[in-house]
């Protein structure tokens, strides 16, 4: 059997990360979009990620959270497969939130590619690992990815103060999954 190396870049067999397209295009609200949500396996994510969608039904028009998917390896950036599901199901993603480095540069790179496949999406990173994050971006041809930052850690928190984090950047998720680009 030959030896296989773990590219954590993604830029393997099955990636997207062509540099094709930059920003998905933006419908200004989120009224009757589909939500998507890509779980990373981190612990308080999907709750983040839950709450986060519930939020965007009731208070911002969403029409529904229509996929939930969890991720094989949290380290490892998505592929094709999984975006070509996304881009039948959803209308806007929200992934990230985990507590350590490799899984935070996947996020940034998991957003990179919904963009480019056409889906808006809102990825959030704990404070701690924005130089994991912002190298990311360059290798992915996308220096200038934008992503939602939150206080480290995500993992330790309770339930409510998931849910109260969640709250807090809502604003910012918004206007990340619905800004028209300028």
């Amino acid at each position: 059997m030959p030896n296989a190396i773990l590219d954590p870049t993604g830029r393997g067999a099955g990636s997207v990360t062509s540099p094709r397209g930059g920003r998905a295009e933006r419908h200004g609200d989120l009224a009757g979009l589909r939500v998507g949500l890509l779980d990373n396996t981190k612990h308080n994510a999907l709750l983040f990620l839950e709450e986060v969608g519930e939020l965007l039904v009731s208070r911002h028009g969403a029409a529904s959270v229509s996929i939930v998917e969890t991720k094989a390896n949290f380290s490892v950036p998505i592929d094709e497969t999984i975006v070509s599901r996304f881009r039948q199901a959803c209308d806007v993603v929200i992934t990230g939130v985990g507590d350590c480095g490799s899984c935070s540069a996947a996020a940034v790179a998991d957003g990179i590619n919904f963009e480019r496949a056409g889906i808006p999406a809102a990825v959030v990173l704990t404070d701690a690992f924005t130089v994991t994050g912002r190298t990311m971006a360059e290798v992915h041809g996308a220096p200038d990815f934008e992503w939602i930052t939150t206080e480290h850690p995500m993992a330790s928190l309770s339930p409510d103060e998931v849910r109260e984090r969640a709250a807090g950047l809502m604003t910012q998720i918004v206007d990340t999954l619905a800004r028209v680009a300028s």
